[in-house]
């Protein structure tokens, strides 16, 4: 929902950044293969209850994502760069709940499994949306220039580390944040629903 505006504070930065890293030679599906391995980390780390220092490499490999496409968009954006973003972006979304309902399977595996199915029907919704778009000349470049269109939700990339950052800090809240983002998650399936039946 705030992806766009965030988008806005956050690129000067990433620019800079991103220009330093392509000077270096560093390509852009290296940082998504990082981010994605510090993902995993910190999923491993979640599954420890070592929460803080999973909060720190949570952010840190979504500071790779938002690097990844910057540099991509300096060196030139391949179809493959795209493909390994959203893919490892699904996966690094699917691990984090995951490393939560193995961490405390008798509290967490209700609410994370509910989740869990709310991002895959989601993911469903996001990813059929944009290429029936693209296939009809469709186009949005308020996040930046991406490898096909991203559709507006209630539940984004911004809201959802947002929530994996209050996972973190307060595990013990893990089910009632899961339930209510679940929620919030399939509301923004159901509004691209009523788009895809508007447009299509």
């Amino acid at each position: 929902m705030f992806d766009a505006r965030l988008r806005k504070s956050i690129d000067p930065a990433l620019e800079t950044i991103a220009q330093k890293l392509a000077s270096l030679g560093i390509g852009a599906n290296a940082v998504t293969w990082l981010g994605f391995a510090i993902g995993v980390i910190a999923a491993l780390t979640i599954y420890n209850q070592s929460y803080i220092w999973a909060l720190f490499l949570i952010l840190l490999s979504r500071l790779c994502d938002g690097l990844d496409g910057t540099i991509a968009r300096l060196n030139g954006k391949t179809d493959l760069g795209g493909y390994l973003d959203i893919v490892l972006d699904f996966a690094f979304y699917g691990i984090v709940p995951l490393a939560f309902i193995w961490s405390s399977p008798a509290e967490n595996w209700a609410a994370g499994s509910v989740l869990l199915a709310a991002f895959y029907l989601n993911g469903a919704s996001f990813l059929t949306f944009a290429l029936l778009s693209e296939k009809r000349g469709a186009t949005e470049t308020q996040r930046g220039s991406k490898s096909f269109l991203y559709s507006f939700g209630l539940a984004e990339a911004g809201e959802t580390l947002l929530v994996f950052a209050l996972f973190c800090l307060f595990p013990a809240w893990f089910s009632l944040i899961a339930y209510i983002f679940a929620c919030i998650v399939l509301v923004t399936t159901i509004i691209r629903f009523v788009q895809a039946y508007d447009e299509f």
